[in-house]
């Protein structure tokens, strides 16, 4: 079916042109601080780069080396039992009973994301290097050091191939005597290192498990054993112009009046699959690493650049921006400075804003290319061996927003890590739904890991108030069909269908009958606190609007599927009669939407977390047709929740205002969301703390998480263009400061590609792809 434009169009062809030379983050100086470095990645394997004059520093990371074996959770023997006592102190009102209960249906914690090492380069320099400077061009996803030494020039190029598996750094000096430097790698894990001829290798494996940061409780967080955990290899081959190398007994590699270096870095693990034995029926990494080596040596360094830009320019140029021209003397400033005008003195950088819409797309390009491992809470990047949060796949939001800009961005490939992902956890997560639960599909819980652990997390120690969460099966899920309206792809909703259907299996099973509507029961509101009427803050409750949400969409789109592919009508009328007797959204006191069943106040007013709004973003059953009074307490609720919140929930916050039509308050949180954060180690009187955007223009939560980043890039999207399967919204929440502008390649949910010019908030020129 044609989509409707639902904008003026003028007759006049115009196309959209975005100011590509904008799109590069440039610095003045070194990293000190991982906050502070430049990324690159191929969705495998990524390094931080710190672009130092005396001992650069890459930190490696390969998305594949994470602590932990196969899912052996066992769920305790009365499960089905609590959940009975939980829902019958729920039917007494006894919600600290049920906040009691509820731990007793919590199994172990998920694994660790770990960081692979650092390359090292120490370099015997002569005299204070000049006119340095650092940069990341996104065109190329290329990353370039350049200083002067006294009467010479240094550089240093970096990118990250996926077309080889490599990362390559190119070290050149135009000195006649060429470099001395000391090439070393070094690895907070358990690992051997040896240098033989041109080459560095490194052998080490991780631990078999791995506590979270937050448990207390255990002093030793990491569990080794040399016969278990994921085995890995790394290989660092350094092909020299001019001068020699000369391997070390220490497992380093001298440089010596060396003028040009090519360093290829390749590294494989043993991770065969979330159900195989790293350590017992791992991958042959060893003979992968070395293939990969010995293949990419057969290319100059020109010719890998050449590939890895052919192949990573094909996704990143289809989509262009441009939201007018930022001045000459504000662009010409370093990214971190401008970052901080923004802010500082509200200044417009339109430039700065198409920069890190783009950077988003850059960092879903760099860490989503792997089958079944999608991009984490850190993306690809991850310098700590207990890092925040496990560095895990956290899915009672950021994982589901890594992913917000993939369709709309025209990335939808990028997507695929994360389907087979979800597929893996519907494995695990049939078993969960079934020993812990008594129920039928699949479902899972607040954590997970490359394992694709389903079981809610705790231990029996951990608050339900995110532990016990049970929608993560069916938020996930909700990807599925959202994927399939922009893709139109009948053979990837034909193939993901059951896991969708399952996951909708698991919604209608666990709903109960309360006077004549159907809830869930126990629920939660993802991380947030309530307060009854006799004062008890507590968690556990029935008939959560959030739950009630997700599981309506996760209804709606299996109801839809199973039509579109002409199967399950007896389950699809099953569904329509589920969906008429789901309990509806309702107002509270306050004119807010109400988050509890009952109108009941938050522990914490502007808590980050706006669950209980997924109808309206991500989901897509609250639309401009739905009922205004719904509308406005929504409205209502994000106004009494605030500006002033963390990293990824400013990016919601900017989806949301979208959704809503109100553009300027969808800029507002979009320019709080570039609120400069010094990075986590700073400690100057003048330091900045809180959610924002870090000097690199890495999310600050804080620490780190990805998800803003990309939660942001989806939000503009969603102020430029919004589509429903039968029509086609562009502009729906434009702000008066990107009045005039234009956009190439955005993607429809009817399955086309838009491109749009407009002057003074009208549209021009439109084409339909």
């Amino acid at each position: 079916m044609k989509p409707i434009i639902t904008s003026l169009i003028a007759t006049i062809s115009l196309t959209a042109s975005a100011n590509t030379d904008s799109l590069t983050l440039h610095f003045d100086k070194p990293a000190r601080f991982f906050e502070e470095t430049l990324v690159i990645g191929n969705g495998r394997i990524g390094a931080a780069i710190y672009g130092d004059t005396h001992t650069d520093r890459l930190s490696l990371n390969d998305i594949t080396l994470w602590t932990g074996e196969p899912d052996t959770d066992k769920a305790p023997a009365d499960s089905h039992e609590t959940l009975r006592k939980i829902r019958q102190a729920l039917d007494n009102e006894d919600y600290r009973a049920a906040d009691s209960l509820h731990r007793r249906l919590q199994g172990r914690y998920t694994n660790c994301y770990q960081p692979l090492g650092n390359l090292l380069i120490e370099y015997d320099h002569k005299g204070e290097p000049s006119d340095y400077s650092r940069k990341l061009d996104l065109n190329t996803a290329t990353a370039t050091t350049a200083y002067g030494e006294p009467g010479h020039r240094f550089t240093t190029t970096c990118f990250a191939s996926n077309p080889d598996s490599v990362i390559v750094a190119v070290l050149k000096s135009d000195s006649p005597e060429g470099m001395n430097a000391t090439v070393r790698f070094e690895s907070l894990l358990p690992h051997k290192t040896e240098s033989n001829g041109n080459r560095i290798t490194a052998t080490g494996h991780t631990a078999y498990y791995a506590y979270p940061n937050y448990v207390k409780e255990v002093k030793e967080k990491h569990l080794y054993d040399d016969d278990r955990g994921t085995r890995f290899m790394t290989i660092i081959d350094v092909e020299n112009t001019g001068g020699k190398i000369t391997p070390t007994p220490d497992g380093t590699l001298r440089l010596s009046g060396v003028r040009e270096a090519v360093m290829r870095i390749a590294n494989a693990t043993s991770f065969n699959g979330f159900d195989k034995n790293p350590a017992t029926e791992g991958r042959d990494y060893v003979s992968e690493v070395n293939r990969t080596i010995e293949k990419s040596r057969l290319m100059s360094a020109a010719e890998l650049h050449r590939r890895h830009i052919d192949d990573y320019g094909e996704l990143f140029g289809r989509v262009s921006l441009d939201l007018g021209t930022t001045e000459d003397s504000i662009a010409a400033l370093p990214t971190d400075q401008q970052l901080k005008l923004y802010g500082d003195l509200s200044q417009n950088n339109p430039d700065l804003e198409e920069l890190y819409f783009q950077f988003g797309r850059y960092l879903l390009i760099s860490s989503s290319r792997t089958d079944g491992v999608p991009a984490n809470l850190q993306g690809l990047w991850n310098e700590r061996l207990v890092p925040p949060w496990s560095s895990n796949y956290t899915i009672n939001i950021n994982l589901e927003e890594n992913y917000w800009p993939a369709c709309v961005t025209n990335l939808a490939e990028l997507e695929r890590p994360l389907f087979g992902f979800i597929r893996n956890l519907s494995v695990n997560g049939a078993k969960a739904a079934r020993d812990y639960y008594g129920m039928p599909g699949w479902c899972a819980g607040h954590n997970s890991d490359i394992w694709a652990i389903a079981n809610p997390v705790g231990e029996q120690k951990g608050s339900p108030v995110w532990a016990n969460w049970t929608m993560g099966g069916a938020w996930l899920a909700t990807h599925i069909f959202n994927h399939y309206l922009f893709t139109r792809d009948r053979h990837f909703l034909a193939d993901n269908y059951r896991t969708l259907r399952g996951a909708a299996e698991f919604c209608m099973g666990w709903l109960v009958d309360k006077n004549g509507e159907l809830m869930t029961s126990p629920g939660t509101s993802p991380e947030n606190v309530y307060i009854t009427d006799k004062g008890y803050k507590g968690a556990t409750l029935y008939g959560s609007t959030a739950d009630l949400a997700i599981v309506r969409q996760c209804l709606l789109d299996t109801r839809d599927a199973a039509r579109e592919l002409g199967i399950d009508d007896t389950l699809a009328g099953k569904i329509d009669d589920t969906l008429a007797r789901l309990a509806p959204y309702r107002v509270g006191k306050n004119g807010n939407l109400r988050e509890w069943y009952h109108d009941w106040d938050d522990q914490d007013p502007r808590h980050r977390h706006q669950s209980h709004l997924f109808g309206i973003f991500p989901g897509r059953h609250l639309g401009a047709d739905s009922d205004s009074t719904i509308l406005d307490a929504a409205r209502r609720t994000l106004e009494i929740k605030g500006d002033n919140t963390t990293g990824w929930s400013t990016g919601w916050r900017v989806n949301l205002y979208a959704r809503l039509g109100e553009g300027e308050k969808a800029y507002r949180m979009y320019r709080r969301l570039l609120k400069y954060v010094s990075p986590d180690g700073y400690k100057g009187d003048d330091a900045r703390r809180g959610g924002g955007t870090y000097p690199n223009l890495l999310d600050a939560h804080s620490p780190f998480q990805i998800d803003g980043n990309f939660g942001g890039a989806a939000g503009v999207a969603e102020m430029l263009l919004q589509s429903t399967p039968g029509s086609v919204k562009l502009l729906p929440a434009l702000p008066e400061q990107w009045k005039n502008g234009s956009f190439k390649g955005l993607r429809t949910r009817d399955g086309h590609t838009i491109d749009a010019t407009w002057r003074d908030g009208k549209i021009i020129s439109v084409t339909e792809r």
